[in-house]
């Protein structure tokens, strides 16, 4: 919904399908790493909301991970171009599609068979030298290097390949180990790439065209919002629930930043898509600690109100035990 939302917007400023549909993308996805500090710092990280609220953003994620991997394959149908794609090679959608699909399944079968057997070895080999540095340093050079590798090799995307990399870490019995040590990494890059993200943003696009970023910022906080609340009122969760999601959702974050450098390096998003996901992204990421205060100011409302807790959380409750009843035995 909100993609079609962000398209529709798009193209009612007259862009092409390409951009239109990449700018939709952009603004449909929420920031995950955004949503993890703002529970644990809350503390809520563990609440049946908040591990509801982690679900979706993942299954955004890896929505966004099947988006990395079609859109070379529809980029020219789209209007766009695949840099270093021949020019010319008249292959039609379907072969473009299939060949896209092949790279990226013997990409993964590798990477998900080959990986769990031999990153493990490797990983055991340096850990048995004690040495916590050279971990450390052995876990970036293999997930850089199967990002750099899937992207050389098999024409996917830097972004998919690193995902790939996490998956097969995950896999290995010092997963725990490579994660701890890499911990006070995190924030370091997190910290490089909202400063990259800053200095690729572009301030005159507020006053080059303000309608348009009040325009992408309502898509985002109003519309993303009430989406998500109207979508989980109507599957029949409690309010708290459908407020909570309605929170956390109204922001954009690093995946959108990934896909909009994508849509300009295939020529389908013009700079002023960029500055425009950039802007709602650094505004919304800001402004989302006041959407938490305002949720919760929101639910204790509900909470003091009998009739309305009455209805609208304690009737909604069943609904919620079956999620919790799941969650406990996942």
């Amino acid at each position: 919904v909100a993609t079609a939302a962000g398209t529709a917007l798009a193209m009612l400023w007259g862009w092409t399908l390409g951009a239109s549909l990449v700018l939709g993308l952009c603004l449909s996805v929420a920031s995950t790493v955004v949503l993890l500090k703002a529970l644990e710092e809350r503390g809520t990280l563990q609440t049946t909301n908040g591990r509801v609220a982690v679900g979706w953003l993942i299954v955004e994620d890896l929505t966004m991970v099947l988006v990395l991997v079609l859109l070379p394959a529809f980029a020219e149908e789209l209007g766009g171009k695949v840099p270093g794609a021949a020019q010319g090679s008249g292959h039609g959608l379907l072969v473009s599609l299939l060949v896209t699909l092949l790279k990226v399944g013997a990409f993964g079968a590798i990477v998900l068979t080959v990986g769990p057997r031999v990153m493990p070895w490797l990983l055991r080999q340096v850990a048995r030298t004690g040495s916590r540095e050279l971990f450390t340093l052995a876990v970036l050079a293999l997930s850089v290097g199967i990002a750099f590798g899937s992207a050389e090799l098999f024409g996917v995307s830097f972004a998919l390949g690193a995902f790939f990399a996490g998956v097969v870490l995950n896999e290995s019995d010092l997963s725990h180990k490579a994660a701890a040590n890499t911990l006070p990494l995190q924030d370091a890059f997190a910290v490089l790439f909202f400063i990259s993200v800053g200095m690729l943003f572009d301030p005159s696009i507020v006053v080059r065209e303000p309608m348009m970023v009040v325009l992408v910022l309502l898509v985002v906080l109003a519309g993303k919002a009430l989406f998500a609340f109207l979508i989980v009122s109507l599957m029949g969760y409690p309010l708290s629930t459908a407020v909570s999601m309605s929170a956390v959702i109204s922001q954009i974050g690093e995946f959108s930043f990934i896909l909009a450098g994508l849509g300009l390096s295939y020529g389908l998003l013009p700079q002023t898509g960029s500055d425009l996901i950039l802007a709602a992204g650094l505004v919304t990421i800001t402004l989302n600690r006041f959407a938490y205060s305002a949720a919760d100011r929101i639910i204790a409302s509900i909470a003091a109100r009998p009739a309305l807790k009455a209805r609208f959380e304690d009737a909604r409750a069943p609904q919620l035990a079956v999620v919790e009843a799941d969650l406990e035995t996942a």
